[in-house]
């Protein structure tokens, strides 16, 4: 979808997570860019989901009922339970994160604290490579990019958990001179936004 548009870019930006770096190296790839700079950042994971890392959908209505697991996944502000100390699916004990102070390494997140991780990213990086030109790649993952549509967009903090992220169709963003935001739109039709919408699944993954 992209090549078919003709667009191109100077850098790109991924998590440390490996399904969004193996898309943004099939992209690359299929743009025939990739020699241009990826820089990988932990800021950009999706939301660490706590006790509910490595759980189906399924998995967690079973154990925890769905009116728990709606509260947990449609609140702004509401974190699923964190991970304790010892367990072995915290970050600081993943070789990704060994470098990073461990106390800035969340056990379990809601958005709002999603958006507290992945905004420092957009400031100190992303911000200064726009305003020197650059036409950036960004290859992340739904909640990440929440954070970020929610910050472009100034979404209110009650609307964000109603915005659905497709997988898979890239977003376009165009903004102006002061990185305000002009027009956005997607490399589908409404048809296809909408169907791929209904094929998500909500398995929540290991950060």
């Amino acid at each position: 979808m992209i090549k078919q548009r003709s667009l191109s870019f100077d850098i790109a930006y991924t998590s440390v997570l490996k399904r969004a770096i193996k898309t943004c190296h099939v992209v690359l790839e299929e743009l025939d860019l990739l020699w241009i700079p990826v820089l990988k950042s932990w800021r950009l994971n999706d939301r660490m989901h706590g006790a509910l890392q490595g759980l189906t959908q399924n998995e967690t209505t079973t154990r925890y009922g769905e009116c728990q697991l709606q509260l947990w996944t449609k609140s702004y502000d509401i974190p699923p339970p964190a991970l304790l100390s010892t367990d072995p699916l915290l970050p600081e004990f993943d070789p990704r994160y060994a470098l990073l102070d461990h106390n800035i390494l969340p056990k379990t997140e809601c958005l709002k604290d999603t958006v507290k991780r992945v905004l420092p990213f957009w400031h100190d990086e992303i911000v200064p490579a726009m305003k020197k030109g650059k036409r950036v790649l960004i290859v992340a993952h739904a909640n990440s990019i929440r954070a970020l549509l929610k910050h472009i967009d100034n979404i209110p903090d009650g609307k964000v958990m109603d915005i659905e992220i497709p997988s898979g169709i890239p977003l376009i963003y165009e903004l102006n001179a002061d990185l305000m935001p002009v027009r956005h739109y997607y490399l589908a039709d409404d048809s296809k936004v909408a169907a791929a919408i209904s094929r998500e699944g909500d398995q929540m993954r290991v950060m």
